[in-house]
């Protein structure tokens, strides 16, 4: 029984959840004192239940605020930069065993800093646009009032999102501007797949490459297959689109062979390092001759 009590109770568990999943990956890939973000992340968890279960908007969005400037106090080491890899998956298996938590635990033994996307921008487009049909939505005024309420309140609680990230000194990924992603979408999907997963992991790696995260690993059941409108569409398209792009689909089905994941995983960061390592040098040399340059003026 969907009513806008229960509605706003599992918008503000969505966006306190995904908050603290950005929070999470960013410190643990630099935290200097190991574990420290891993007992902040429970303690939140447990305060996160409470504001998302009875909070006024003060009260949340205050919890929202002191969210990132807790994880701000915590020290960084880097001395060693990471490469910055993106994750895109499903809704569904956002938190699913063989999903995002599961690739994001192997790609920090691989040496990268994790990514997250804005979860909530894409739900509230998605809902807003209509991208996923709902008949009990278009037969149930009810409902369908309920619904425009919910994507009023996502977009307060994203302003509380942004307001609370500007003020971040580490550089978490802000939520995006998704509206103008819609056209690129459309660009790069056929008409039959522009619902659900398809329109979904797109935006995700569209995101990803405005904001210069080249580096993405598309977890996705069967994404591997050269038939899946992913596997053999979407990725295609963007690798086209953004040559730079390093794009790796997983399959996370549990059946799926580990060694297989893990192997993937392996290859995309080789090419991550290799990238890095090439900017780094481009950087440096740029950097001589602009000290050169200087000196001679002078």
């Amino acid at each position: 029984k969907l009513t806008i009590s229960l509605a706003e109770k599992l918008l503000k568990a969505m966006v306190l959840a995904d908050l603290l999943q950005k929070m999470l990956y960013k410190n643990r890939a630099y935290e200097k004192n190991k574990g420290e973000t891993d007992k902040l992340f429970a303690e939140w968890m447990e305060k996160a239940k409470k504001l998302a279960i009875k909070s006024s908007a003060k009260e949340f969005s205050k919890g929202i605020s002191q969210i990132v400037e807790d994880f701000e106090k915590i020290e960084w080491d880097t001395s060693v930069e990471k490469p910055k890899v993106g994750i895109v998956g499903e809704i569904l298996i956002k938190y699913h065993p063989f999903g995002n938590n599961y690739v994001a635990n192997l790609l920090e033994k691989e040496g990268a800093e994790v990514i997250l996307p804005d979860f909530l921008g894409f739900c509230k487009f998605m809902a807003s646009n209509k991208v996923i049909s709902n008949r009990m939505l278009k037969n149930d005024n009810k409902k369908a009032a309920i619904n425009g309420i919910a994507i009023k309140l996502i977009d307060l609680l994203e302003k509380d999102v942004r307001k609370a990230l500007a003020k971040s000194k580490k550089g978490y990924l802000p939520t995006c501007d998704i509206w103008h992603l819609a056209d690129n979408v459309q660009s790069v999907l056929s008409t039959g797949n522009q619902t659900g997963e398809g329109w979904f992991l797109t935006a995700e790696m569209l995101e990803y490459m405005e904001n210069g995260i080249q580096n993405i690993v598309c977890v996705q059941p069967f994404a591997c297959l050269p038939n899946h409108v992913v596997g053999k569409g979407v990725i295609k398209t963007i690798r086209d689109m953004y040559p730079e792009a390093n794009i790796v689909p997983v399959d996370y089905d549990p059946g799926a062979s580990e060694a297989n994941q893990t192997n993937r995983i392996k290859l995309l960061m080789t090419v991550a390092k290799d990238n890095l390592k090439m900017k780094q040098k481009e950087k440096k040399v740029a950097e001589k001759e602009n000290k050169t340059k200087k000196e001679v003026k002078v």
